[in-house]
């Protein structure tokens, strides 16, 4: 797994907590056991984990869209549940490392390029949420960077009723495998 990296995109409170301002609900709540799983597994085989979380500012413009959510610093933009426990028994890991967004796109406006570079990243798998959103165009960026992917249903939800749509859309735009 040393050429591979799980991208965790957007699984904060805002996204999955049943009280979150754009939740996927219980979906988002049932991928959380698998997505740490996978995450471990990556981090026992030398491989990286990127946390790539939604960052806003309050007077953001993506408000104008859709209703505030992810502001920096704020409850809703904590990585939710166990999966913060996780993160916090893990974040000294060299191999661990959190890329705050303010795109859907994670690649875009961030360092994740370089920081996969840095590592010889030649794979790259997605988990979190949404997948119809955030997670397809991550998927659109990884590709438009050189990147093959990867995307986990079993660790990918969204709130709306096109999972598998977008699953198979990724497969055919991105060559994406799909892990079931």
């Amino acid at each position: 797994m040393k050429s591979e990296a799980l991208l965790i995109v957007d699984m904060s409170n805002d996204f999955v907590h049943k009280n979150g301002a754009l939740s996927a609900g219980v979906a988002a709540q049932k991928i959380v056991p698998y997505i740490m799983e996978i995450a471990q597994t990556f981090l026992d085989q030398e491989g990286l984990v990127v946390i790539t979380m939604d960052a806003h500012q309050k007077n953001d413009k993506h408000f104008e869209l859709w209703p505030a959510h992810n502001v920096v610093g704020s409850w809703g933009q904590k990585l939710y549940g166990d999966l913060g426990n996780w993160y916090e028994q893990n974040k000294n890991n060299k191999r661990l490392f959190y890329v705050p967004k303010e795109n859907y796109n994670a690649f875009h406006g961030t360092d994740l390029k370089v920081i996969l570079n840095g590592w010889n990243v030649e794979k790259v798998h997605i988990t979190g949420v949404c997948t119809d959103t955030c997670d397809f165009l991550t998927l659109a960026g990884a590709d438009a960077n050189g990147f093959k992917t990867v995307i986990h249903s079993r660790g990918t939800a969204t709130f709306t009723k096109h999972q598998e749509l977008f699953l198979e859309h990724a497969k055919l735009c991105f060559h994406t495998e799909i892990i079931k």
